[in-house]
């Protein structure tokens, strides 16, 4: 296993697939582009929502990038080793082109031959079928015949090599319908013996409309793998809060802090972090839509500070760290700095002023 930097999982990534003949195309902003189902881009594949339905892509039909999310569905747990609001999602597509089992094996190839991970820590999941869907039997047989390239005889079943499981993990839909399909997931098994979800195909061949799904007309493929975890397996540490992604950002949490509280230290390194990236959006604290979302945030990362024993204004100092991480990849966090660390720490003084 290959021992590297973020930075540089995100360049191999997306020069392994632009080598497989995929194009590049860049991140998204977070907030959604005219459309209100959703607050902000929570997966990387939301950008492309028109292409899967059978639009043109400008760039052709593979395609690949390393997209900014946020999800505050799991806010709550924000602050154990993975979770986060914001992360990025590395991605690949394959709009109507290629099959299963390229796409599985191309993820394979650059899990175990350009990040060097250990075959015989990968293991896999596969929609089991429900209702009058069936069970995906052809990732099933994908899967098994990669092992066994690997010399491995890969069994079907529960906490087998490979898993079937239903719809609530292994079905992936909008809940306004539109294209969906099974998915087959991949897990690697850390040094704790705990799996931990690196990547996850999707196979878009169904169409969910009026209630009922029917066949799409195509076929697209739409790969996402959460590069925080990836990194902080790579790098052998046990929190994503540990890899080179946070840690200038979490030191600088834990100088501040006169009372060593972990989770605390961790939400408050999360919460400003997507503060960081909301602002440079253009959103500003308010009482509804984005704007709720970033005000809880910055908000909740103050009252983790009174947790702390944090003296005085912090939020600005952790924000300074926090754009200086990333402003290389977006440049828009170095070009908005100043804007974005006075609106974060406004917030901050004005919650203040409310709990005095």
């Amino acid at each position: 296993m290959k021992n590297l930097t973020y930075k540089e999982i995100r360049k191999r990534y997306i020069q392994f697939f632009k080598d497989n003949n995929h194009q590049e195309i860049p991140s998204s902003p977070l907030v959604p582009e005219d459309d209100p189902s959703v607050l902000f881009v929570n997966a990387g594949m939301f950008p492309l929502v028109p292409f899967l339905k059978g639009e043109t892509h400008p760039k052709g039909t593979r395609l690949v990038n390393s997209q900014r999310c946020l999800r505050t569905g799991d806010i709550d747990l924000v602050g154990d080793n993975f979770h986060c609001t914001t992360f990025e999602m590395l991605g690949n597509w394959s709009l109507n082109d290629y099959s299963r089992k390229e796409a599985i094996s191309l993820t394979v190839k650059f899990f175990v031959e350009e990040l060097g991970l250990d075959i015989n820590k990968i293991y896999a999941t596969v929609f089991e079928g429900e209702g009058e869907i069936p069970q995906d039997d052809e990732s099933i047989e994908i899967w098994k015949d990669i092992f066994q390239s690997y010399g491995i005889k890969a069994n079907v079943g529960v906490s087998k090599r490979i898993e079937p499981i239903g719809k609530e993990e292994n079905w992936w839909e909008l809940a306004a319908g539109g294209p969906c399909g099974p998915d087959s997931e991949i897990f690697y098994k850390i040094d704790s013996g705990e799996l931990v979800e690196i990547g996850n195909n999707v196979f878009m061949e169904y169409l969910l409309k009026d209630g009922k799904y029917k066949p799409l007309g195509r076929y697209n493929i739409d790969f996402g793998g959460g590069l925080d975890r990836l990194t902080a397996i790579l790098q052998n540490v046990n929190s994503v809060f540990e890899t080179d992604i946070y840690k200038p950002i979490f030191q600088t949490v834990r100088d501040l802090s006169k009372k060593d509280i972990l989770e605390s230290q961790r939400i408050i390194v999360d919460h400003i972090k997507a503060a960081t990236w909301i602002v440079m959006d253009e959103v500003l604290p308010s009482k509804s839509q984005q704007g709720y979302v970033l005000r809880r945030l910055i908000r909740r990362a103050v009252r983790h500070g009174k947790k702390l024993n944090i003296e005085g204004l912090f939020t600005k100092k952790v924000a300074n760290i926090a754009i200086e991480q990333f402003k290389e990849i977006y440049p828009q966090l170095g070009e908005k700095k100043e804007y974005i660390l006075k609106v974060i720490e406004d917030e901050e003084k004005k919650f203040n002023n409310t709990i005095k």
